[in-house]
């Protein structure tokens, strides 16, 4: 495996690479790193591909600008096309997990033919509104506690979660894994409860996360911080009015979902299944399936299911 800088203007961007063939472009979500690819770059790359995993911006290795704008999915999304671009000249199938999936399918909207697939991971296609993700949180989590509600203020998520970085870790990965028992993600707190508040510091983590993994992330964690990857959360907000020229449109590219049974994100939305029919709004799905017993982080808890049924996607194209 090498690693290269890719620059989209003033952003640098450290990539993963590994492998020789068509290019499988990777981008992660919170709060990750290039390294939740690492059972896909090794096993794609294997088989023919050229695998790449960016860290996305303010996170790891790559540039961290401090203002919320900077990490709209226009912006996120520009800078994965920069990173398409710079490896290949011929159109790249795009994986997205947890944020990386609308980064991942809002890219694909804003350059079409870049792009000739694109695999989502535990979060479905939704089309463009002129509403965010938010929005529709902030109303069903009216009087509440909500992780994204409680993102929204600078500096309180940043200091609960850098307090310990290694035990933050633990806990969040571990509360939407499908390991966890107690649903700890979705609990019923008061509104001004902290994220960790209620959650089980695991001793050790389950066997798909080993005490070496789970430094690789304390470590990029307690050097660049949180900043960078919770102002996603809050660049939310101005997504629909950078992106309301694609409103409304359906993801063209042939498509996949991948999801884990047991992810709290399928239930976000109370008395809906986000997981029901991930791909009633893609023109072109042809693969659809939930992993048994899998939680929120598919490609690292179930690795072998998961790269199995991308290579049966990438064989459909």
């Amino acid at each position: 495996m090498e690693f290269i800088e890719v620059h989209n203007g003033e952003i640098s961007l450290n990539v993963a690479i590994a492998g020789e063939g068509p290019l499988i472009l990777c981008v992660h979500g919170w709060p990750e790193l290039w390294y939740s690819w690492r059972h896909q770059i090794e096993y794609f790359a294997a088989q023919g591909y050229r695998v790449a995993a960016l860290d996305v911006r303010g996170y790891g290795g790559s540039s961290k600008p401090h203002e919320i704008s900077a990490y709209t999915l226009k912006n996120l999304g520009a800078d994965v096309a920069a990173v398409g671009r710079h490896l290949s000249d011929e159109p790249v199938i795009l994986l997205g997990h947890d944020w990386g999936a609308p980064t991942a399918y809002t890219t694909a909207l804003l350059y079409p033919d870049q792009f000739r697939a694109v695999g989502l991971l535990s979060v479905p296609f939704v089309p463009i509104t002129e509403h965010s993700f938010y929005d529709l949180f902030a109303a069903n989590y009216e009087g509440k506690f909500f992780y994204q509600k409680y993102f929204q203020a600078e500096g309180v998520a940043e200091a609960e979660l850098e307090a310990d970085v290694a035990t933050a870790l633990r806990k969040v990965y571990y509360s939407i894994s499908g390991d966890a028992t107690d649903r700890a993600f979705l609990a019923d707190k008061p509104e001004d409860a902290g994220l960790l508040d209620g959650m089980v510091d695991p001793q050790p983590m389950p066997g798909w996360m080993s005490e070496a993994d789970l430094q690789v992330y304390a470590e990029a964690f307690s050097q660049g911080g949180f900043r960078g990857p919770i102002n996603r959360y809050r660049a939310q907000r101005q997504d629909p009015a950078e992106l309301s020229h694609l409103a409304g449109q359906l993801l063209p590219q042939p498509s996949c979902f991948i999801g884990g049974e047991r992810d709290p994100v399928r239930y976000f939305i109370p008395g809906n299944d986000l997981y029901a029919d991930p791909g009633r709004t893609c023109k072109d799905c042809r693969l659809v399936d939930i992993i048994p017993g899998a939680g929120h982080w598919v490609q690292q808890e179930a690795p072998d299911q998961t790269n199995q049924k991308l290579a049966e996607f990438f064989a459909m194209l």
